[in-house]
C-alpha cells in the first residue's frame, strides 16, 4: 500500500494532496497542470514537500515532522517517463542491464523483449522503446513503479501495441504502480484504483469502476470522455455478423469485434453520451443492446447536461442527457428505466482484459 499526504507551494500553485493506493495500478488522472507529475515526483524524491508523509508498505520514505527524507537512489523506485530515455549507444540488452538483472528472464518474457535484445534504440518503434524502458525500471527490483504519461507520445497503433503488455504486467507482478494519465481509455483499461486530481488536490479516489460511474466527477473527466467501466464475460460469437456476445450481471451486450476466448473476462468502458434512456421498453429500434436499469443519482452539470448514475445488475453505468430530457422524464433516484446502447458505442480502445 502507498500512503501519500503532501503539501508543497510551487509558485502560485499549491500541491495539497492525500492518496492511499492499494496493490495494483492506481491511476492519477486529471487535466494538464493539475499536479499529477508533482505528486509522483514527491514520491520519487525528485520534489521535496514542505509538509507531509510518504510511506510504501509501512516503510517511511518521507516525514517532515520526523525529519525523514530518504534519498532518491535509496527509495527503490522504478520510474518510466513519457519519453523512454534509453542510452542510444547501448543495445537493448545493455539498457536493460543498466539498473540490474532482477528477475530478468521473467521480465523479458512478460514484456516480449526477447527478439529485441541485440537491437539499438534507434531501430525500435515508440512502443518498443517504452517496453524497454519499463523493463529497465523493473530490473532494478523496485518496491513501486511510477509511470508518468508513458503512452502520451505514442500514436494510436503504438498505444494498442503496448497496452496488453501493461495489462499483463498488472496481472502477473505484485509491484504497485502509480500511473499518471489524462487519457480516460487508458485508465479504464489498466487501472484497478483511480484518483482524480484538480488544482493540486485529490478530489475523488476509489475502485476505478466506482469513481468513473460517479455522476459528480463528469465535469472533471470531461463530458465527452465520461463513461462507466463494467466487467463482462465473453459468452458467444455471432460469426456471420462479426459480433461478440458479452454477459454480465445486468444482462447481455452485443458488440462488434473479437474480444478473446469464450469465458474470458473483459472490462468495457461505455461512454455516458452513448447511453439513451427510455421509460418503457423500446421496440423497432436498430440498437441491439437494451438493459433494464435503476437510477442511483441525478447530478445536474454547469451547462445544459445532466449526469445520471445507473445500476444494471451489480454493475454501475452512467448516462448523460439534457436538462430538458431529465425534466420531461422526471428522472429521480430509484426510478426503473431502460438503457439503450448502440453496438458501435464501445470502441476497440475501450476494451481491455
Amino acid at each position: 500500500m502507498i500512503e501519500v499526504s503532501v503539501k508543497k507551494a510551487l509558485g502560485d500553485f499549491i500541491l495539497d494532496a492525500a492518496l492511499v493506493a492499494p496493490a495494483g495500478v492506481t491511476a492519477v488522472f486529471g487535466r494538464s497542470g493539475c499536479g499529477k507529475s508533482s505528486l509522483i515526483n514527491a514520491v520519487a524524491g525528485l520534489l521535496t514537500p514542505d509538509a507531509g508523509r510518504i510511506a510504501i508498505d509501512g516503510v517511511v520514505l518521507f516525514d517532515r515532522s520526523s525529519r525523514i527524507d530518504v534519498a532518491t537512489r535509496a527509495r527503490r523506485i522504478g520510474y518510466v517517463f513519457q519519453d523512454a530515455r534509453l542510452f542510444p549507444h547501448m543495445t537493448v540488452d545493455r539498457n536493460l542491464s543498466y539498473g540490474g538483472r532482477h528477475d530478468a528472464a521473467r521480465i523479458i518474457e512478460i514484456l516480449g523483449l526477447g527478439t529485441l535484445l541485440n537491437r539499438m534504440p534507434a531501430s525500435l518503434s515508440g512502443g518498443e522503446r517504452q517496453r524497454v524502458a519499463l523493463g529497465r525500471a523493473l530490473m532494478c527490483d523496485p518496491r513501486i513503479l511510477l509511470m508518468d504519461e508513458p503512452l502520451a507520445a505514442l500514436d494510436a497503433p503504438r498505444k494498442a501495441e503496448i497496452l496488453p503488455y501493461l495489462a499483463r504486467l498488472r496481472d502477473e507482478t505484485r509491484i504497485p504502480v502509480l500511473y499518471v494519465s489524462h487519457d480516460v481509455s487508458e485508465v479504464a483499461r489498466l487501472a484497478t484504483t483511480l484518483a482524480i486530481m484538480d488544482a493540486g488536490q485529490i478530489i475523488a479516489q476509489g475502485p476505478v469502476g466506482d469513481v468513473l460511474a460517479d455522476p459528480s466527477i463528469v465535469p472533471l473527466v470531461g463530458v465527452r470522455a465520461a463513461g462507466a467501466v463494467i466487467q463482462a464475460r465473453v459468452a458467444g460469437r455471432l460469426l456471420d455478423d462479426g459480433l461478440t456476445e458479452l454477459a454480465f450481471s445486468g444482462g447481455r451486450l452485443l458488440l462488434p469485434g473479437d474480444f478473446g476466448q469464450l469465458g474470458q473476462t473483459v472490462r468495457l468502458r461505455i461512454p455516458a453520451q452513448d447511453v439513451i434512456l427510455s421509460r418503457t421498453a423500446p421496440e423497432g429500434m436498430s440498437a441491439l443492446n437494451i438493459l433494464p436499469v435503476v437510477i442511483t443519482e441525478v447530478s445536474p452539470g454547469r451547462g445544459p447536461g445532466v449526469a445520471v448514475g445507473l445500476r444494471a445488475g451489480d454493475e454501475k453505468l452512467l448516462a448523460r442527457v439534457t436538462r430538458r430530457s431529465a425534466g420531461r422524464m422526471a428522472l429521480a433516484p430509484g426510478q426503473a428505466l431502460f438503457a439503450i446502447i448502440k453496438a458501435t458505442a464501445v470502441g476497440a480502445e475501450d476494451v481491455g482484459t
